[in-house]
């Protein structure tokens, strides 16, 4: 049974999710384009979005990016530079901490200014509230995990996720394999993450197709009080 449901978590799911998730996209870029935004709410109270939106989007942005190169880049790149799977395993404890310490400021703001401020809540659909807990449950885990690879120092567990990663992107059929014995917490990160992916289409998250390259230095929307200059 367990070897079952590995196979179906690790081995099946991340295709299932790749299906919904570009073809959710698609057709909701068809049928729905009026929705297809982030859906700004700095209109009703920007003080708390600036620093959170900011710090969020640094880290997640740094975090996603860290995850990619380290699980999808194979390591006899790595090791042709000269660099060591242990080197490479603190590199990224050290890189995701710091950025994920970052996102979690960040979200954290960004989920207490959601829940406290009136209009703000009255304005936020289920799914909205929804997306930013499960985002923040995910970074917790992530934060966690750093703490599981303190404890297998050697990058051992990091070779099995990065390959993995590398054999779901390459359609190879024994992936699942590849996580039967990592740390739970792995695997519960890496399901959770595949389940926001999946959602994506259907929240606010989908406007990360058309996020500009400059959006984390966009200039924010200028805002004056009713009858002061410049106002039509």
């Amino acid at each position: 049974m367990r070897d079952t449901l590995n196979q179906i978590l690790f081995g099946i799911y991340p295709y299932v999710v790749a299906a919904i998730f570009l073809l959710g996209s698609l057709v909701r870029f068809e049928r729905a384009q009026y929705g297809w935004r982030s859906g700004s709410s700095q209109l009703l109270q920007g003080k708390l979005l600036r620093v959170g939106s900011n710090c969020f989007h640094v880290g997640v942005l740094a975090v996603l990016a860290g995850h990619v190169v380290g699980l999808l880049t194979p390591h006899e790149i790595y090791s042709g530079l000269g660099l060591s799977v242990e080197y490479k395993q603190l590199a990224a404890m050290g890189f995701g901490g710091a950025f994920g310490v970052v996102c979690f400021v960040g979200l954290s703001l960004l989920i207490w200014r959601r829940l406290t401020d009136a209009r703000v809540r009255a304005t936020s659909s289920a799914m909205d509230i929804a997306i930013l807990l499960l985002l923040y449950v995910q970074l917790i885990l992530g934060l966690g995990s750093i703490f599981a690879s303190a404890e297998h120092l050697d990058g051992s567990e990091m070779l099995a996720l990065a390959g993995w990663a590398q054999h779901i992107v390459t359609l190879r059929t024994d992936a699942a394999s590849l996580l039967a014995g990592v740390d739970p917490i792995f695997k519960i990160h890496i399901a959770l993450g595949m389940t926001i992916l999946m959602l994506a289409p259907f929240s606010r998250l989908v406007h990360v197709w058309s996020a500009p390259l400059t959006y984390v230095g966009r200039p924010y929307q200028l805002v004056r009080r009713r009858g002061g200059a410049g106002v039509p």
